[in-house]
């Protein structure tokens, strides 16, 4: 069975397992998405990921903690863990919608995935499942502390180097089911060059610089 090669166990609940892949697109009722689970495995994540930091790390301070733990849980990093997991096989969405394919839902279903661990197994079961299953398998620290994978900061440079006016504008602010939805653009000189979608502003400039960064050849 997929699910159990994944999660290196036999699931107790698989209830809990069908509802962290079903994405708000696929059923008629909202409430039966992953969307609640997501925010559960979203805590979980962060405070086991910050343990494991910790404790690897004794004598960093917080700053590079903090920053190492963003690296590790953010959107784009799970979505790339979630795909080379095959989730992308067991995730339920509206395949009409080409856009949804290329979004963050797989990153997603792997937080709801967590929550439903959680839920299934408990704290220490879940907190083995993210360090042996997902960070000893798929995230690659030495790469993650030697590569600056924060695009605002590199465009800020950027900008600084060139003499360029540089502003992170917040577009519009959407709906999307129960979630908002952000578009951060990034102006230059006074041009809009490119735009960025996040569910968080943060997140939506972190797309928006990167994408200004391969607009701009840097």
């Amino acid at each position: 069975m997929q699910l159990e090669h994944i999660l290196g166990f036999r699931p107790k609940y698989v209830d809990y397992y069908k509802l962290a892949f079903m994405h708000r697109s696929k059923p008629e009722d909202a409430t039966d998405s992953n969307e609640r689970l997501e925010f559960l495995g979203d805590a979980i994540l962060g405070a086991i990921v910050a343990e494991y930091l910790f404790k690897k790390y004794p004598y960093q301070p917080e700053g590079f903690l903090t920053e190492l733990r963003s690296r590790i849980v953010r959107r784009e990093t799970m979505n790339n863990v979630a795909l080379r997991m095959g989730l992308n096989k067991l995730v339920q969405y509206n395949q009409n919608d080409r856009g949804l394919s290329r979004s963050h839902i797989f990153g997603n279903a792997l937080e709801a995935l967590i929550g439903a661990v959680y839920l299934d197994q408990g704290f220490i079961k879940t907190r083995k499942f993210i360090l042996h299953q997902i960070i000893r398998i798929y995230i690659d620290l030495d790469t993650m502390e030697s590569t600056d994978t924060n695009y605002k900061n590199q465009l800020l440079s950027w900008a600084q180097r060139n003499g360029k006016q540089l502003v992170f504008d917040t577009i519009s602010e959407t709906n999307e089911g129960t979630r908002k939805l952000f578009t951060v653009g990034i102006v230059i000189d006074g041009e809009i060059i490119v735009s960025g979608t996040g569910y968080n502003k943060k997140d939506a400039g972190q797309v928006a610089a990167k994408s200004a960064l391969k607009v701009l050849g840097v």
